[in-house]
């Protein structure tokens, strides 16, 4: 007999892998569920910035990255089971790495001025999908690698938009 059981039940795991797949409950959030779930993206880059030397940050954000883009792979057919959907849009951890890959990409500015044009311009990317090759892979590719991409190639828009702000904006923008 076993005193303490850490065995998962089935219902369980199904439980921790929903909590997971919507990034702890944002993309539960009945408006907007993307861009509520980039936001968990957000709180990983901005604690690694606040709590973590200068030199550690780039690869704390490429093992987030990573792990997320994992996890989503992982989860994907859980999500696409659980919610009846091939790209289910309470399944936000693309957008969670989408909004990661951005300051893997930007490396200048100041972090409240990164955040909030790289929140900003990837939500838009993301979202209207302006430019190929975002709008066919999200029309025409499938499953984890589906889901992924399409957001993988909005957060690299807005991080060459974020350059050209950079390098020919005002400096008061970032």
């Amino acid at each position: 007999m076993r005193l303490f059981s850490f065995a998962l039940t089935k219902k369980k795991k199904e439980k921790i892998g929903i909590l997971m797949a919507s990034a702890f409950g944002l993309g539960l959030s009945p408006v907007l569920p993307g861009t509520c779930g980039a936001l968990l993206g957000v709180c990983i880059h901005v604690l690694i910035v606040s709590f973590f030397p200068l030199k550690m940050h780039l690869a704390l954000l490429i093992f987030s990255f990573i792990g997320v883009c994992a996890v989503n792979h992982i989860l994907t057919p859980l999500a696409e089971s659980y919610w009846g959907s091939e790209d289910p849009g309470q399944f936000v951890l693309d957008e969670v790495a989408g909004y990661l890959f951005v300051p893997i990409l930007f490396r200048e500015g100041e972090l409240w001025k990164v955040v909030l044009w790289g929140f900003i311009l990837f939500r838009i990317f993301d979202i209207f999908k302006i430019m190929p090759p975002a709008r066919l892979i999200d029309q025409q590719m499938h499953g984890p690698w589906g889901i992924l991409l399409d957001d993988l190639v909005s957060a690299a828009y807005a991080a060459f938009f974020m350059y050209l702000i950079y390098w020919f904006g005002p400096d008061y923008l970032i």
